[in-house]
């Protein structure tokens, strides 16, 4: 079975719905997945903004989410420890958690939500930035998927 992710709020490649955004509440949209390796210790998401006009723009960093769970409920709290084994990490702007779609007014930008699948839980502190994420995830990386939504202003 294939790692995939989705979300009931948008279909891959359409418009995240404004409650996600800068321009609504501002939370988190549930995420769904399945195909999890049965060897996954532990889960990882970034939520990123390849079309930002600095480069990539991190909005979410997200991880050690137990490898049995199967969804990330809409409006995650922006707090440091979630309960259980998650962590969150510190987004470019700044915050810890969820920063949604806040782009410049003009074109739509592209949300990559890409989930990973480690054979390891990560010794990372909350508050760990994309980069230290990326690094810790090197060669433990089992498998990845990737749901991509768009927004403009």
């Amino acid at each position: 079975m294939t790692l995939s992710i989705s979300s009931p709020g948008f279909q891959e490649g359409e418009r995240i719905p404004a409650k996600y955004t800068c321009q609504g509440q501002d939370i988190s949209p549930q995420l769904d997945w399945s195909g999890v390796p049965k060897e996954a210790k532990s889960l990882a998401l970034i939520m990123d903004d390849p079309d930002a006009p600095g480069g990539i723009f991190t909005h979410w960093v997200i991880f050690n989410i137990p490898p049995d769970s199967l969804k990330l409920p809409e409006a995650v709290p922006t707090e440091p420890q979630l309960p259980g084994s998650a962590r969150q990490g510190k987004n470019d702007f700044g915050t810890i958690g969820y920063s949604g779609p806040c782009p410049p007014p003009g074109r739509p930008h592209r949300y990559r939500f890409t989930i990973y699948a480690l054979d390891k839980q990560l010794d990372l502190k909350a508050g760990a930035s994309k980069e230290q994420l990326i690094e810790a995830m090197g060669g433990h990386i089992l498998n990845q998927a990737r749901l991509t939504g768009t927004y403009q202003r």
